[in-house]
């Protein structure tokens, strides 16, 4: 897809949820940084995990969303915004399209014509190698009949169980995710791709929550965005 001439901005991992931000410190930060955002702009990328856990619902919107979405809609007023599903928010669907004016990518990834150049860009989760377990929580958690139990099921029930969820996974995995460079899952993905396609000038991704910026062997260099707690962690290209 060719984006119009301009500057955009990228940004992934924030994590909202009132466990995994108390306070809304982070919240009100971003806040403060969307409606900051230089009016030169064309566009935004939400690059996943923007939410600790998101579900749509029809009629629920969850607790402790209302300033961020509501900056996001004033954000998509001055320019475009593209929301790339994570691991944590996957379910988002048409909410963000029809009330806030969000672009919604359903893709794990997808091509951006920027500067005459072609970028990939996603979340970054499902890509590369994963375990037998992992691709089994992949599978349940994207499965269509799954995902309508779980909007079938009282609001309450469903974020008490992802907090307890990502609340345990925060416990067992302390620290962030190191990018490994060349011996990343996410790197050895970007790599076989350009050997196998044409390749990008230019791969981004979020998920590991640490920044990385290193050049792709089959061609093109790839950027991990560090996960945003500060408008210094947002990319401005």
């Amino acid at each position: 897809m060719a984006l119009q001439e301009g500057r955009y901005a990228f940004v992934a991992d924030l994590h909202l949820g009132p466990d995994s931000d108390p306070g809304g410190v982070r919240e009100r930060a971003f806040v403060e940084h969307l409606r900051a955002l230089p009016s030169d702009l064309k566009g935004l990328f939400l690059m996943g995990d923007i939410f600790d856990f998101w579900v749509d619902y029809h009629d629920v919107v969850p607790r402790g969303s209302v300033r961020v979405l509501a900056a996001l809609a004033e954000a998509a007023e001055r320019m475009d915004v593209w929301f790339f599903r994570g691991n944590h928010d996957w379910w988002v669907t048409d909410y963000f399209e029809k009330e806030l004016g969000v672009h919604i990518v359903q893709e794990p990834y997808r091509f951006f014509d920027l500067y005459g150049k072609r970028v990939l860009m996603g979340h970054g989760d499902t890509l590369g190698a994963h375990n037998a377990k992992s691709k089994l929580i992949f599978y349940i958690f994207r499965n269509k009949a799954c995902i309508a139990l779980l909007k079938a099921l009282p609001p309450r029930w469903v974020f008490g169980f992802a907090r307890r969820w990502a609340a345990h996974s925060r416990r067992k995995h302390p620290t962030p995710t190191a990018f490994l460079g060349e011996e990343s899952p996410l790197y050895r993905f970007v790599d076989e791709f350009g050997r196998k396609n044409p390749p990008a000038d230019l791969y981004l991704f979020g998920h590991l929550h640490t920044p990385g910026r290193i050049p792709v062997a089959s061609g093109g260099e790839l950027i991990v965005l560090p996960a945003w707690t500060k408008p210094e962690d947002t990319l401005i290209l």
